[in-house]
């Protein structure tokens, strides 16, 4: 976790190396474009539970929205169970072509409902300008849609098509999930205190604080209890005079044996 004034492409940037290259799994936040226009090596692949929220939160707005909302929630729900079937098949140590014809067949699939995805947004999209311009006042559904309902519309799936790339990121690369779930759910707690305490009124404690979050989350990702572990680290520092020990290896889950983390992984008895 990084404490920083800024939410500009400067702090995540500054964070990789200058060769660093792979994916990021992101929401649409400006910043993280501006970082892969910069950095030729990061592929950006967007998060399809933000897409999804698009709608629900159109169909949620204008009621005359609702069923088409709905129905793409359908659409991204189909593509969530189809890659599901697809990485049930996926062998990752393998490359995609060289995957089984079991993966294939669901790869395909996976394609197939992308493709009519990708082609309903651009059919309605299409039809929105002509219902909008009177000339498609004749053809249903659309037609009778309100001005700010069509408004609505046009920004979630202007919004989609602009990012498809992004969001077909998992297509190629199974390794990649759909969405960032897992890393919003991991900010939750430093988030929710952000907003609560914001580092207690102080500066210190606020960077204490992201060092903490840091090395607790780390231990989460090691399947370590962090409560246990803390007890331990600090029981370390007391009969080490109130220091850090000078040991540090068996409090790092990469240097520490499998004994001693399936000991940690269990609750501080």
């Amino acid at each position: 976790y990084v404490l920083d004034p800024s939410r500009s492409h400067d702090v995540p940037q500054s964070h990789f190396a200058d060769d660093v290259q792979g994916v990021m799994m992101v929401d649409r936040y400006s910043a993280y474009k501006k970082l892969a226009r910069l950095a030729a090596n990061i592929l950006l692949a967007f998060c399809w539970a933000h897409v999804r929220r698009d709608f629900l939160d159109a169909g949620r707005a204008l009621r005359e929205l609702e069923g088409w909302a709905l129905e793409w929630k359908e659409r991204i729900g189909t593509l969530y169970h189809l890659n599901r079937l697809r990485l049930e098949q996926c062998d990752h140590k393998r490359p995609l072509a060289e995957q089984s014809y079991a993966f294939h067949r669901h790869h395909e699939a996976v394609q197939g409902q992308l493709q009519r995805m990708q082609e309903e947004a651009t059919r309605t999209l299409a039809q929105n300008e002509e219902d909008a311009h009177g000339e498609g006042a004749a053809r249903a559904p659309g037609a009778d849609l309100s001005k700010s309902a069509r408004t609505k519309q046009k920004k979630v799936l202007s919004s989609l098509l602009e990012h498809w790339s992004g969001l077909s990121v998992f297509v190629e690369h199974p390794e990649v999930p759909m969405d960032n779930n897992p890393g919003e759910n991991s900010i939750r707690t430093p988030v929710t205190g952000r907003k609560n305490y914001y580092g207690s009124g102080s500066l210190w404690s606020a960077q204490f604080a992201a060092m903490l979050f840091a090395i607790l989350q780390t231990l989460v990702l090691w399947g370590i209890n962090p409560r246990h572990w803390l007890r331990c680290y600090l029981a370390a520092c007391a009969e080490n005079g109130a220091r850090a020990p000078q040991a540090i290896d068996p409090f790092l889950p990469w240097a520490m044996d499998e004994a001693r983390r399936a000991a940690l992984s269990r609750p501080d008895p």
